[in-house]
């Protein structure tokens, strides 16, 4: 869409009084847009009603407006586009540069809302981050990240160490060998090389099921623009990378250490942080240009002690594309699991043993797009993988935690039978009308071989297999667990 933005608003035939005057209009429609940033900003830390908060702040109307006109840019949205992209003569002064002098006689004398300058490309921001792949890259390998001592321990913030000391297990297990944020945002992300580090602390207010991350400061971070930076600080919980999700801290102008103290927060059930990774990625803002990527940093919260409130600091990693064939796991999937052996409950009921299994939600679950999935879950138990014995949930919509609540029976079982079958589980993702498999889970003894013969599909895990086991020695009573969706599971033939 871009290529034909050239073509069809040609601004290269403007006089220069033409284009100053372009530039008013622009910078008033940034006003308006910083009052309305402000507004908003204001309604969400004082409006508890979550609708009352949707129709006053006006997002009710982005949202059918976005549905209507999903095609159509706004007429700022195609000038800055061809300001971004017009190539200009040597003679000529580039209008993103006249732009940025305006903008700074306007902002030397006064702090007035700095953050709401780099709102302005909200909609652009996931469309610029792909668009990056044009730019050299400087390669740098990905490592687990480290907590970085900090000697003089400045503004009483708690040794990493000690707190790494403290954690169960936040440095124990292997992390990616990439970026999460890398599977939803194509291209390279380096055109400054990353240096500096970030200082935050994680809270989790158990009273309002919510998550606060407090970011305090950078220090020492890149100079994206002639020896100097305007940082601000971005954050998502992943897998969620949906305009919900996104958060961010004011811009800071001209500065290399920047100082923020800001708190960002998440409603989120305590349950679900084990799923979720939480990324805080330091970004250069741009008024009218691409915003430069400076760094970033992955928390796994599943591993986080959260005993340890202490602000950390922590160095800033390059963006590494992370392969999709390496994720071992796309979410948990929670779930109840019992059998009821024949005549078990009295007057010969049932006629025969009962397989019930009660999906409860899943939590996490990782698309290959990000953000909201539309999920539902297919049961076979195996070996009959025919179309009349698989079983499955309704679809729930626009969720990465969704609840399923559903109960799957399965009848016709003796007690002898469990250690040949196989409970297969699998989650998938519906778009438009094609389904794709996310991963899944199997049930069983592992033995690898079924009734004698060798079978792919008994390859449980052993924590699947413990679960599979515990139902068959504790029957008619209720087994609850919660298991990593793997995509590994072994192909089976149809």
């Amino acid at each position: 869409m871009e290529e034909r933005l050239d073509s069809s608003l040609d601004l290269s035939h403007l006089t220069e009084e033409e284009q100053s005057s372009i530039l008013e209009v622009l910078q008033r429609d940034l006003e308006l847009r910083h009052r309305d940033e402000g507004r908003v900003r204001i309604l969400e830390q004082t409006e508890t009603d979550p609708a009352r908060l949707r129709f006053l702040s006006g997002a009710w109307f982005s949202e059918e407006r976005s549905k209507r006109h999903r095609s159509q840019s706004s007429g700022c949205d195609l000038v800055c586009a061809t300001i971004r992209h017009r190539k200009t003569k040597s003679r000529d002064l580039p209008l993103n540069e006249l732009f940025n002098g305006e903008r700074e006689e306007t902002t030397n004398n006064s702090n007035t809302s700095p953050e709401a300058e780099e709102r302005l490309k909200d909609s652009k921001e996931d469309e610029i981050e792909g668009i990056e792949g044009n730019l050299k890259s400087i390669p740098a390998p990905r490592t687990n990240i480290p907590l970085v001592q900090d000697d003089q321990n400045r503004n009483g913030s708690a040794s990493p160490k000690e707190c790494e000391r403290r954690s169960n297990g936040h440095s124990e297990e292997p992390e990616l060998s990439g970026s999460m944020m890398s599977l939803f945002s194509s291209g390279d992300f380096g055109v400054v090389e990353v240096r500096g580090r970030i200082q935050y602390s994680l809270v989790y207010d158990t009273q309002k099921e919510e998550l606060q991350v407090r970011v305090y400061r950078c220090e020492d971070i890149a100079s994206a623009r002639k020896n100097r930076s305007d940082p601000y600080v971005k954050i998502y919980l992943l897998p969620d990378k949906s305009n919900h999700s996104k958060k961010k801290t004011a811009v800071k102008k001209k500065t290399l250490n920047p100082v923020y103290d800001q708190t960002l927060r998440y409603k989120v059930r305590i349950g679900e942080l084990r799923s979720r990774t939480l990324n805080l990625s330091v970004w250069h803002a741009e008024p009218l240009g691409r915003n430069v990527f400076l760094g970033e940093v992955e928390v796994s919260l599943g591993l986080w002690d959260w005993t340890c409130m202490q602000p950390l600091w922590q160095d800033l990693q390059p963006r590494v594309y992370l392969s999709p064939d390496s994720i071992n796991s796309r979410g948990n999937i929670m779930l109840s699991i019992k059998f009821i052996p024949d005549g078990f409950e009295g007057g010969g009921l049932p006629l025969t043993g009962e397989l019930h299994i009660w999906l409860r939600e899943a939590q996490g679950l990782l698309s290959n797009k990000g953000g909201a999935v539309d999920s539902f879950v297919r049961s076979y138990i195996l070996p009959d993988a025919s179309r009349q014995s698989g079983q499955k949930t309704r679809v729930v919509k626009r969720s990465i935690s969704p609840t399923y609540n559903h109960t799957m029976v399965y009848d016709g079982f003796q007690t002898s039978d469990l250690r040949e079958a196989c409970a297969e589980l699998t989650v998938w993702h519906r778009e438009g009308l094609k389904t794709h498999i996310l991963g899944g889970i199997r049930l069983s003894c592992g033995s690898g071989q079924s009734y004698g013969e060798a079978v792919s599909w008994m390859d449980s895990t052993e924590e699947e297999v413990t679960v599979w086991t515990s139902m068959i020695e504790n029957p008619n009573h209720w087994i609850d667990t919660t298991l990593p969706i793997r995509t590994n599971l072994t192909h089976r033939s149809e």
